[in-house]
């Protein structure tokens, strides 16, 4: 039960904004009356708080190295380029290895992975298999950028990187981005966090000309279930409220841990239907980009989502959803089959652009 199917590609998505909310299973209800947690959300994320406001992380997930020599036998060739390293951030770069048979450029999508914004990085062995498949499926050029962590650093530190990452990208002579990239074919993309640093990063990037001018020519958004939250409850999260991969005490900590001090869950860096968010949409708009927004209905966060998909409707951005009842936040990462829908949906929306 998708928000929107495929069957007139060019045509339907260049000349239709048009929305059929057919989501039964979704409910728009809200509640202001805070829900008790009776759980210990730092035990359920495995961290241990530390008085400076810095946590432990005792179990780091596994990392998977980068794959350079075309002379290996993989599908997809893969490469880290720092970015700045006073900053400790870098790139994996993913190159199909078609490109290197075609003279044709590739689509270029900047990558910024999910985990809360408190873990995970380019390397972890779940978003490098991810980007891998995508890239070879999608059959595009992949940064998956790796940015810095809070609480050692709350936003906006995220963005900011995000934001120089899409500096970088245009300047940096790399004969894999200028010799394969296509830099009027370029997306912003997260999952979850990542959705959420896209969406934060685009804006602020957008707002100022100076800095629109030195990134890249972008031509949409991909958010995949995009990570928002607000003070009031929604009918997902109350329907969800212990859904294991994100109970609602998990993702309250999660916010607690990475805004910026003393602001709640309102800020607009969580909340981009509160205060100045939707004015901030008409940025989106004047930019032109189009914005494709994935999720499900087992996630508890999907009806920020879809409020969020229809805000854009209303302030006239071009968006285009697509939901399936069922699965749960971060199905992508886990079930390789559920991430292959997902790229077949990213390369029509791509597709459908050019």
């Amino acid at each position: 039960m998708r928000l929107f199917s495929f069957p007139h590609y060019k045509s339907f998505w260049r000349s239709s904004i048009a929305f059929a909310f057919f989501l039964t299973f979704l409910t728009l209800q809200t509640q202001s009356t805070p829900i008790p947690c009776n759980k210990d959300p730092y035990k359920e994320l495995n961290l241990i708080p530390n008085k400076n406001g810095t946590v432990t992380r005792p179990n780091k997930p596994p990392e998977s190295p980068p794959a350079p020599d075309p002379n290996l036998n993989t599908l997809v060739l893969s490469k880290d380029i720092s970015i700045n390293q006073s900053k400790g951030t870098w790139a994996r770069v993913y190159l199909p290895r078609v490109a290197l048979d075609h003279s044709s450029k590739l689509p270029l999508l900047v990558f910024y992975h999910g985990g809360g914004f408190i873990f995970l990085g380019a390397a972890s062995t779940i978003f490098h298999n991810f980007c891998f498949n995508m890239a070879n499926d999608v059959v595009a050029v992949i940064a998956s950028i790796e940015y810095r962590l809070a609480p050692e650093h709350r936003l906006p530190a995220a963005y900011e990187d995000a934001v120089e990452a899409l500096q970088w990208i245009k300047t940096n002579k790399d004969d894999w981005l200028t010799n394969y990239v296509d830099y009027s074919n370029v997306f912003l993309m997260g999952s979850s966090a990542g959705g959420n640093i896209a969406y934060n990063a685009g804006l602020r990037a957008a707002t100022v000309d100076g800095t629109y001018n030195q990134i890249p020519k972008i031509k949409g958004l991909i958010l995949v279930q995009p990570f928002f939250s607000g003070t009031q409850r929604t009918g997902s999260e109350l329907r969800l409220e212990n859904e294991p991969h994100l109970a609602l005490c998990v993702n309250d900590a999660l916010w607690e841990l990475s805004l910026p001090v003393g602001v709640d869950r309102d800020h607009e860096y969580c909340n981009p239907t509160a205060g100045n968010g939707p004015k901030r949409l008409e940025i989106i708009k004047r930019r032109g980009w189009w914005v494709l927004v994935t999720g499900c209905g087992g996630d508890p966060l999907v009806d920020r989502q879809v409020q969020l998909v229809r805000l854009m409707q209303r302030k006239g951005v071009r968006v285009l959803g697509h939901f399936t009842p069922g699965d749960y936040h971060g199905v992508q990462d886990s079930d390789p089959l559920k991430a292959r829908e997902l790229y077949g949906v990213i390369k029509t929306f791509i597709s459908a652009l050019n």
